[in-house]
Formats: structure tokens, sequence, C-alpha cells
């Protein structure tokens, strides 16, 4: 295969996102011995960080919160060259040098240029689109409980939702609060078993089954909150809350490449096996792809794969496959 020649400036690799999932390939493309950048924008910052306790990341048994976890991803990296900038990206669009095609990917007052590009983006907390929700916001309306639980010590919070999260922090809340109220659509939980177990058992969770939030009120911060059951009786009614936490799915941060890669319709990045994207170079991995288990420890795996992908595509662009 013929070598070809691109400008000194222009990356191997950019990462987009700097999440589990961004800077694992930032490892891995760095690692390989690409010249790799990875942006961690105010709109990307992983989800992690505001993890009180993780407790199923292999190699940790002691468990680990979210912040220093990252923190040890970022340090790991950056031991192999990795480099880290703080912007967040507004467009990519494909360059040209002679023969070459490649990317150019505009950020702050900025553009870069890259042979390859991983999207690393994750997701953020999904609302639930109800009266009083945005006007309570940072009033009594959170989605974070490691950020906002010190809050409300000896108070009575309302939890929405049933998974993973939902019933992890709902539990990491009963630390503070004085009731924490689980409202689930359904008449049990989707939570793995061993949280399950654990919020049952603790003695200041309530469940209410069958019902979802219809309203958030209050005067100078949240009050009340109104639950209808989703039953036959569609019965409504209102419970005393200082705080309403909702942990209720997530939503892909992916509207700057819509047009340029294929989204499904919730607007995830579709990608193969091998995290390839329907754009020539550019790859995606992590809470941002359609996917079935959204984990710190998949995220991590699409990220070493979306790497070792971008490392073959452009040896093969520079004409040194092997």
């Amino acid at each position: 295969m013929v070598a070809i020649h691109v400008p000194d400036h222009v990356y191997d690799v950019v990462i987009i996102g700097g999440g589990p999932a961004g800077l694992t390939a930032g490892l891995y493309a760095s690692r390989a011995g690409f010249r790799t950048l990875l942006f961690e924008g105010a709109s990307t910052v992983s989800q992690i960080t505001v993890t009180d306790m993780i407790e199923n990341y292999p190699g940790i048994p002691e468990g680990i919160n979210g912040f220093d976890l990252i923190e040890r991803f970022k340090k790991q990296a950056g031991q192999f060259g990795l480099e880290m900038t703080s912007a967040d990206v507004s467009a990519i669009a494909n360059k040209q040098w002679g023969d070459v095609l490649g990317w150019e990917i505009s950020a702050g007052e900025r553009s870069f240029e890259s042979l390859a590009v991983i999207v690393a983006t994750g997701a953020y907390w999904r609302k639930l689109g109800l009266p009083g929700e945005d006007t309570f916001a940072g009033k009594g309306v959170s989605y974070c409980a490691t950020c906002d639980g010190p809050f409300y010590r000896n108070k009575d919070v309302v939890v929405v939702g049933g998974g993973d999260t939902a019933v992890q922090e709902a539990i990491f809340l009963t630390n503070f609060a004085r009731k924490v109220s689980i409202v689930h659509r359904r008449d049990r939980l989707r939570a793995t078993k061993i949280l399950q177990k654990r919020a049952l058992a603790n003695h200041k969770i309530e469940f209410i089954w069958n019902a979802v939030v219809e309203e958030i009120s209050g005067g100078a911060a949240v009050e009340k909150v109104k639950i209808r059951d989703v039953g036959s009786s569609g019965t409504t009614k209102e419970i005393a809350a200082d705080g309403i936490f909702v942990f209720i799915g997530l939503t892909p941060q992916t509207d700057v490449f819509r047009g340029i890669i294929d989204l499904d319709k919730g607007g995830y990045v579709i990608v193969d096996r091998n995290m390839q994207t329907s754009a020539k170079g550019v790859f995606a991995c992590g809470d941002c792809i359609g996917k079935r288990l959204r984990q710190i420890v998949t995220a991590c795996g699409d990220g070493a794969t979306a790497a070792f992908s971008a490392q073959l595509y452009v040896e093969d662009l520079k004409g040194e496959a092997y």
C-alpha cells in the first residue's frame, strides 16, 4: 500500500467525551502510539462523577466513588500521552487533504482535524415534563442524589423510578432523609436483585406502586407532590415532600451528529459490533450508542473496541496495515 501524507497538525484520533468509554478509548489509542486528543466539555461530563459509590467495577471490591474512578482513568490515559482539553464540540464535518478524507471538529472558537473520530458523548437524565418541574429545579427538584442529598437531612423526599439508579440513589438518600418514598409505575422494581433486597429491607424507604407523579407544587421550594394511581381507580393524592429526585432514564447527547451519522428513533448512535457508525472513520461507544446494558464496565469495553477499530482504520488509511 502507498503511504499517505497529512499535515503535522492533524490528529490520528479525536475522542469526543470524557466518561469511562471516552477515556478507555483514549487509553487504548494513545497506548497504541497514535496522536490522540480527547474533548471533555461541560455538556459531556460523565454521569459517574456524581455517583456516590460504585461497587460492581471489577478489581475494586472495596468500592469507589465515581469522581475518584474517573480521575484514575485520566491519570492512566495521560501516562500514555493522551491529550485532553476542556471544550464543547459544536460540529464535525468532512475534511479532505488531497486524496485523504478525514474530519474537522469545531470546539469553542477553534477547529481541529483528525483522521478518525470516536463519539463518546454519553447521555443525560430525562425529565418528567410535568407542571412544577422546571419551576422548582434547584429548589427541591433534583437529578443527582450525591449532589443534593445532604440538603435533605431529616426531611421527606420522593424518588421517581424503579431501575438500578433510582433504587441505589434512594438507598443513598436514607443517609440523610427521614423518609424516602419511591414512586414507580409498576408493581415491582426493575433494579437488580441485590439492590431490591437492600431497598425493601430499609425501614426508611416506602414504596408507592402503580403510580406516577402528575404535579410538583410548593412556595419558595417544593412542598407537595401529586400522585396518580395508574390502575383502574385512577385516583390522585398529594403527599408532603421537601424534595423530589428523578431517575427515569437517559437521553443521548447526540444532536450535534444528526445528519452526519445514523441515529435510531431514540437518538442513540447506531453502530455495528466493531463500534463503526454509518460514516467512514467515525466510531462511537458508551451510553450514546443503542445497546441493552449501560454500565461502566460495558462502556469501557465499548471504548476499547472503538479505539482498536479506529486504530485499524487509521493504519489502513496511512498504508501501514499489517
